[in-house]
């Protein structure tokens, strides 16, 4: 009997039965370096943290098991994740990427990535033609779906068929919906990337990433990569990710359940002129999100009149937070020109549709009512 969700992210069923750890409910924090052999040539199973800790790999467990991966590795950061998934390509390896990704993202690619010889053609995969794009050499197609911060929607399982025909490895970020709305190793994705740092971990307390794969070959290579590279992430932040997963999913439903609610409300407002948010029935990618994702998240963007009520925005919100990230508990503002995107070259943001007068917002859990009435009042003193 398959077990749901939310019982998934409490419960690894191979530890069921068991008192280990003296029956700790809460999974120890093994905050050590190395480990002690009982004689040479034998091992507990644990030689050096960097290689393998206990409490990073209960984790890891818990996010293979959400994912439905053989395979999962917890990182450093987000950025770590995807740094170390590149080191799978070569010099002279062509990927397809989806065009509006994190800025983090884009910068490592167009500088680092590129640096060592590989190549890059970005594309808005909702809409354009991925197939046209491959290329002899291309090895791999990278997506965010829902892209950050345009939203915008790409069929994951019409580009994973893509990618099979060219035996290509599809890639896809799911840290905006997380296993708990998304599972695009179930929809023909090889590889998930998470910054657990996001939703997964919640509280806004630790920096953390993921690495997800169905593939048993690339599960391997990165088993070793992980090693040499030395990017595993700590015993304590492990630990704050087990906890924070425990209550993902109640999370997860209550964001997105306030997201509804805010994407509404910014249609009424007369200085808002777009919406950005997949589970408004007017976004192209609504259709798509409904096959291929159990709910629309709690990320939205929009875009106001102008940059000086952009502005104006950040400087009078008071309980929702003018911050960078997202996926916490409580709700953040974020203004991408600047902050998330603003390493990515100006004709770049604009041709994705980040103008100054675009405003993204991680919706959290707070009272619906209370953060749409801070909206409302601060709208009215912009209209001053």
């Amino acid at each position: 009997m398959s077990r749901g969700i939310n019982t998934r992210c409490l419960h690894l069923e191979e530890t069921e039965g068991k008192t280990d750890n003296y029956g700790a409910l809460s999974f120890p924090i093994y905050q050590t370096a190395t480990y002690a052999h009982p004689g040479v040539g034998q091992s507990t199973g644990y030689d050096y943290s960097r290689l393998q800790n206990p409490t990073r790999e209960h984790l890891e467990k818990i996010v293979c098991s959400l994912e439905g991966g053989v395979d999962a590795f917890a990182l450093s950061t987000g950025m770590a994740a995807i740094t170390l998934l590149f080191e799978l390509f070569k010099p002279g390896d062509h990927i397809i990427t989806e065009s509006d990704l994190y800025g983090g993202s884009i910068r490592l690619f167009d500088n680092v990535s590129v640096k060592n010889g590989l190549i890059f053609t970005h594309l808005n995969c909702s809409s354009d033609d991925v197939e046209v794009a491959v290329r002899e050499n291309t090895r791999a197609i990278y997506l965010e779906t829902p892209t950050n911060p345009m939203m915008n929607v790409s069929d994951i399982s019409k580009i994973a068929s893509i990618a099979r025909k060219h035996d290509l490895i599809l890639i896809v970020d799911n840290t905006f919906l997380t296993p708990y709305f998304q599972n695009p190793l179930q929809l023909g994705a090889d590889v998930v990337i998470h910054s657990g740092t996001k939703f997964l971990g919640g509280h806004n307390d630790t920096l953390a990433g993921f690495i997800v794969t169905s593939n048993e070959t690339i599960a391997e290579k990165l088993r070793f990569l992980i090693k040499t590279t030395g990017s595993g992430l700590a015993p304590f932040d492990s630990w704050l990710l087990i906890r924070g997963i425990k209550t993902l999913g109640i999370r997860m439903e209550r964001a997105a359940s306030n997201a509804i609610r805010i994407a509404e409300f910014l249609k009424t407002r007369k200085e808002v002129t777009k919406v950005f948010y997949p589970g408004l029935p007017e976004h192209p990618g609504y259709e798509i999100m409904k096959k291929q994702s159990k709910g629309f998240g709690a990320m939205l963007t929009f875009n106001v009149d102008s940059r000086e009520h952009a502005l104006k925005i950040l400087s009078e919100v008071k309980m929702i937070k003018f911050a960078e990230s997202l996926g916490g508990t409580e709700t953040l503002i974020t203004y991408p020109t600047t902050q998330t995107h603003a390493d990515v070259p100006e004709e770049v943001r604009l041709r994705n549709g980040i103008t100054p007068c675009t405003l993204r917002v991680s919706v959290g859990i707070e009272d619906p009512e209370d953060l749409i009435a801070e909206l409302k009042d601060v709208f009215e003193k912009i209209g001053d």
